[in-house]
């Protein structure tokens, strides 16, 4: 199994992508830590984590609030004593945060969306890249989304910490190569998940019609499967992509299965990156 022998943190994982997640990675062998913030879905993930992994494996789960310092600097002390030192963490936790006009939107909504998907990710980064360096391995996974590549009318926080979220991993990928520790990002495609409701629920007067439209047409024809994400996932927490670092990869249209064929080209490179757009690249000379 690919991740046998390797202990791995999910944030967000009681339900939805995090959850599938976290049974991929049981599944291909891991120890898993999953953390949420509702008592009774992690409980029930657990249970559902548990019953993939194979026999011996551990699996552990706990209440947090991503945010909080403390209370992330507990979760990490109280999930490698139960499955040992932490290899892997998969930064997946996150929410929509308020929609409609940023203008009118609810400013306590907005940062808290900040202080979820951004500082949240931040927060336990933090925590686990002192023993990452000193073990010199290590592998960060950060969970983007459609926000972070283009604008989202009347879902300015979460388009503004997911394009944050993304430059904070390109920045620590660039801080751990010597360390050898891969930092990437994951773009898992459009999801059937609880935020499909959530759109729903707004309306197309807060969400905009285009953007309402296509969560009504995800909601009832299906969207991507949550395990393509989930399993680019396990292929970069798996050695075979050591050495991938610094890219944002779609699991939906790239080649990831792949990817390790053009490790020394994608090396230094600006592929599956953000960058600025200038002129020549679209044929013009202004």
């Amino acid at each position: 199994m690919k991740l046998t022998g390797i202990n791995a943190l999910i944030t967000g994982g009681s339900q939805g992508l995090g959850k599938t997640i976290a049974c991929r990675f049981a599944q291909a062998g891991a120890n898993v830590a999953v953390c949420a913030r509702d008592e009774k879905l992690l409980r029930q993930a657990r249970e559902e984590i548990g019953r993939a992994a194979p026999a011996g494996a551990r699996v552990a789960a706990h209440v947090c609030d991503v945010s909080n310092p403390q209370a992330v600097d507990q979760l990490i002390a109280t999930a490698e004593k139960e499955i040992g030192p932490l290899q892997v963490l998969v930064n997946n936790a996150g929410i929509y945060g308020p929609m409609g006009p940023t203008e009118e939107v609810n400013f306590a909504e907005w940062t808290r969306a900040l202080e979820i998907n951004l500082y949240g990710a931040l927060l336990p980064c933090r925590a686990l890249i002192p023993a990452m360096k000193k073990a010199g391995r290590g592998k960060i996974i950060f969970i983007s989304g459609g926000g972070a590549t283009q604008p989202l009318p009347n879902l300015s926080a979460y388009a503004a910490s997911k394009a944050a979220v993304v430059r904070l991993m390109e920045t620590l990928a660039e801080e751990l190569r010597p360390f050898h520790i891969d930092v990437n990002a994951v773009a898992p495609g459009a999801l059937k998940t609880r935020l499909v409701q959530q759109v729903l629920d707004a309306g197309p007067e807060k969400v905009g019609a285009a953007f309402y439209a296509k969560n009504k047409k995800w909601a009832e024809d299906g969207a991507t499967p949550l395990e393509l994400g989930a399993d680019l996932c396990v292929y970069l927490a798996a050695p075979e992509s050591d050495g991938i670092t610094g890219k944002l990869i779609s699991a939906q249209w790239d080649p990831w299965p792949r990817l390790h064929e053009f490790r020394q080209e994608l090396s230094g490179s600006d592929i599956y990156c953000l960058r600025r757009i200038v002129p020549e690249d679209r044929g013009k000379k202004f």
